[in-house]
């Protein structure tokens, strides 16, 4: 295992830059090296544990260009690429994304996918025929997707009455899966035994949630049993863990540091207030993420889960 505060000392390659604090460093290499580090940690404890990280798919070249070099040891470290706003919600929600941003995507998607890294992605649409283009579009170019009505992700869409290419088989990797559902605020919900049972009668082959809902952390009896579809086949539940942002709603937050920061907390994000851009690169932070009993990711094993679906990969950019 090739640890990220080992590779600060030791990395020399990547773009470099001098971001917030005015740290010039290879940020984009430090997130690699980041991902990795949690992929070989859980695939050490649970063989086969799924990582997916969403947006900054740009990571998987050597030079952040479509045309440039796979970064091998990346694209073998994660098991899909997320990614929101691909036709829909890149502007503003329920708009057609712009053609010129589409393409760019699609074209580190389709990388993705001819190295055995498979596409989720989501887009934020509810009128019906752009909900209809989403989920059509996607298929067509071999993605599994989602077509959220709510860009806070805190309801189970009403359309289509069913998920798409709804059916009973036994979902056990990302490239079984036909649909997911993703929805990880709980407002809408008056208790995790409510949650449970509403998305338990869904046919999703795929969920990616919360480690929390309703104020408790999630059990494994929880996620076990979501694993089951009403029709009787399999499916995965993946657990929702931002790693570029600290959020002041987790149990790890401490109520100092709003006067008395560490070292590696920075600025409040204007668009999400409570969610603060982090130097992800700092073992401090990492520590939080991964590697003891009380960690995030050690809790998210414990539940049980099948995989991690890694948000904010993408903050290297704030950084360069």
């Amino acid at each position: 295992m090739v640890f990220s505060c080992i590779a600060l000392l030791v990395s020399s390659c990547g773009d470099t830059g001098t971001g917030p604090g005015d740290e010039p460093g290879p940020y984009p290499e430090y997130m690699r090296d980041f991902v990795v580090d949690i992929s070989d940690y859980a695939d050490a404890v649970d063989p086969g544990f799924i990582v997916v990280p969403q947006n900054g798919q740009e990571l998987l070249t050597t030079d952040l260009e479509p045309t440039g070099a796979l970064v091998s040891y990346y694209a073998e470290a994660i098991d899909g690429q997320g990614r929101e706003d691909l036709f829909f919600g890149y502007a503003a929600d329920d708009q057609q994304t712009p053609e010129g941003e589409t393409g760019w995507i699609l074209q580190f998607l389709e990388l993705a996918e001819s190295n055995g890294v498979e596409a989720m992605v989501i887009d934020y649409c509810w009128t019906q025929w752009k909900v209809d283009s989403s989920y059509a579009w996607n298929e067509a170019e071999g993605f599994v997707s989602f077509a959220a009505d709510h860009r806070d992700l805190d309801d189970i869409p009403g359309y289509p009455a069913e998920p798409w290419q709804a059916n009973t088989d036994d979902v056990t990797t990302l490239g079984d899966a036909q649909n997911f559902l993703y929805l990880i605020n709980d407002q809408c919900f008056a208790s995790v035994d409510d949650f449970i049972s509403a998305l338990d009668a869904t046919g999703y082959d795929m969920f990616v949630i919360d480690l929390f809902c309703c104020g408790e952390q999630l059990t494994s009896a929880h996620v076990q049993q979501l694993k089951t579809k009403p029709g009787g086949g399999s499916r995965l539940v993946l657990c929702y863990m931002s790693i570029g942002e600290a959020e002041d709603y987790r149990w790890y937050w401490q109520p100092e540091w709003e006067s008395n920061p560490p070292s590696w907390l920075g600025p409040e994000n204007p668009d999400w207030p409570g969610n603060y851009l982090v130097k992800y690169w700092y073992p401090d932070w990492q520590a939080i993420i991964f590697g003891s009993a009380d960690s995030y990711l050690d809790r998210i094993l414990a539940a049980g889960f099948d995989g991690v679906y890694l948000d904010k990969v993408d903050s290297y950019e704030e950084y360069i």
